[in-house]
């Protein structure tokens, strides 16, 4: 019997393929060539979004051109909207979650897209610009219903993280509200080989299409493990206020913790596989949200107080570091944003990252199929 091959539990440290798109170091994040730092502080969302799917960073008429496409993409087909209406009771009175709504809003899009099947680089790359401009409007609307409001027309004057604001809200934000929101986006693009884009590769792989790989990718997304942990993260932080009271007794958030961690519960927007001294994303995030913080009032300094106490106890007692969802969760509540909301908008951002990974795989394609070490029962008779 040859022995078992060697394997690492969740591909833990695997190198699954090549990417010219991320690389995630422990000092870095760069998107084709660009650190992370230096584009949250100098380049709009809309320039990283055509800098990953395109390849490049654009000139200022490419630039152009590519926001009034996106422009001209926000309006979503009407029978996709007839679902949307049904999404606040789907969401109100039965199980679904608005990722659910959002991963069902994508699929339809493929239904309706004529070049759905088309897996070639130039139909590839006008279903990126169309899913990345139609998905603040499927959120926008999904959140107008789930509130009994109408439906809010996307608007052509506004840059995409304003206009995501405004689908949601019916209401121009104000220009540090569209900042933080873009700087948000840019941080969430793109990550190598996630799971989500790892769901996506691997569906593409198989040579499917785009609509049905980024469908597989928000399914992935959506767990705690995952994009859903700045929801989770929020939630955490909710519990710790409601058990300490009003005011941050930073004895109390001690208690709380130790209990937490006699309690072995899992700790959500803490740590990360690739990054293991701190998330480099995560201060330029809490350096926005806390200043946002401090423009709303002291109810939300006190969140950001309750969330930089809670991370002093993790790094101090478990040298665990927050990742960027921490400080997302702490910043998109500061913004009013619902908190299920919160991975759908991060959906908003990384569909430009899945798609020039699916695009990227389709261009050099080889199925991805691994192999399982066995370790079943040995070799047995059925009848014996």
């Amino acid at each position: 019997m040859t022995s078992a091959p060697t394997h690492a539990k969740g591909l833990e440290g695997v190198i699954a393929g090549e990417t010219e798109i991320c690389n995630v170091e422990q000092s870095a994040l760069i998107y084709r060539g660009y650190e992370i730092a230096d584009l949250a502080e100098n380049a709009s969302f809309e320039e990283v979004a055509y800098l990953l799917l395109v390849g490049k960073k654009p000139t200022p008429e490419e630039l152009k051109v590519f926001q009034s496409e996106l422009v001209s993409e926000r309006k979503i087909p009407e029978l996709v909207q007839s679902f949307l209406k049904q999404s606040g009771d789907l969401v109100n009175n039965h199980a679904a979650v608005p990722m659910d709504i959002l991963r069902t809003a994508v699929s339809m899009l493929g239904h309706l897209d004529a070049q759905c099947q088309d897996n070639s680089a130039d139909a590839n790359l006008h279903k990126s610009k169309r899913l990345l401009a139609k998905i603040p409007t499927i959120i926008g609307h999904m959140q107008n219903n789930i509130d009994g409001r109408d439906f809010v027309a996307p608007t052509e004057d506004l840059s995409h993280s304003a206009n995501l604001l405004y689908m949601m809200t019916g209401e121009k934000p104000s220009p540090e509200a569209e900042k933080v929101m873009d700087v948000s986006l840019v941080l969430y693009a793109e990550h190598d080989y996630n799971a989500s884009t790892f769901t996506s590769r691997v569906i593409a792989g198989t040579l499917s299409d785009m609509h049905g790989a980024v469908t597989g990718a928000i399914a992935a997304l959506k767990g705690p493990l995952h994009g859903g942990a700045n929801e989770a993260a929020m939630d955490m932080l909710a519990e710790i206020r409601k058990d300490i009271g009003p005011e941050n007794d930073n004895a109390k958030i001690l208690d709380w913790m130790h209990q937490a961690f006699e309690d072995k519960r899992k700790l959500m927007g803490f740590g990360h596989r690739v990054y293991k001294n701190g998330d480099h994303r995560a201060p330029i995030l809490h350096a926005l949200g806390r200043k946002a913080a401090e423009a709303r009032g002291p109810e939300f300094v006190r969140l950001f107080e309750l969330g930089e106490e809670v991370q002093r106890i993790m790094e101090t007692e478990k040298n665990i570091y927050p990742n960027v969802d921490f400080p997302c969760g702490m910043t998109y509540f500061t913004m009013g944003i619902p908190v299920p909301q919160y991975t759908p908008i991060f959906v908003a951002s990384r569909i430009t990252g899945w798609c020039a990974h699916i695009m990227e795989q389709h261009a050099n394609n080889r199925l991805i199929r691994p192999r399982a070490a066995y370790v079943g029962p040995e070799t047995r008779n059925w009848n014996g």
